[in-house]
């Protein structure tokens, strides 16, 4: 399981012109499955997110966890996360969970940050979303449950 974290100021997700999910101060996690993954993955990502380090004190530029500022998790299905682009022009998916696992170990992604004590809003699974969000820093994180990276 892979996420895309950035750490923001606001963010909000679009379906069809409504705002569906959105956040203030937080993590927009843009999150992609794949097809090897599990409940291990899952509660990998879970405690990692929920843990990160990377929010501001006066003399560290990253010291508090997203629970010790009191801001939310934005959670955005995104499969293109997992589209491999070292061979030609066109990515490949080949790697991406189908559709009926990936949306399940993304409900269950989103239930354990929950679990975790974490306002949690969410985008939706196989729909077309517009995302939007004021970066803060810019700070973004690459994760992998793999630890591939």
């Amino acid at each position: 399981m892979r996420a895309v974290v950035q750490r923001v100021k606001a963010a909000s997700v679009t379906v069809d012109g409504d705002i569906i999910g959105q956040i203030g101060k937080g993590l927009l996690v843009l999150a992609g499955v794949a097809r090897d993954d599990g409940p291990a993955d899952v509660a990998y990502l879970a405690q990692k997110i929920a843990n990160l380090r990377i929010f501001p004190q006066e003399d560290k530029l990253l010291h508090y966890t997203t629970a010790e500022v009191g801001g939310g998790v934005l959670v955005v299905p995104q499969f293109t996360i997992l589209g491999d682009c070292r061979k030609g022009r066109r990515p490949s998916f080949d790697q991406s969970a189908p559709p009926d696992l990936a949306e399940k170990l993304y409900e269950d992604l989103v239930a354990a940050l929950a679990g975790l004590g974490l306002p949690v809003a969410t985008g939706r699974f196989r729909a077309m979303m517009e995302v939007s969000l004021i970066n803060d820093g810019p700070v973004t994180l690459l994760l992998d449950s793999k630890k591939l990276f």
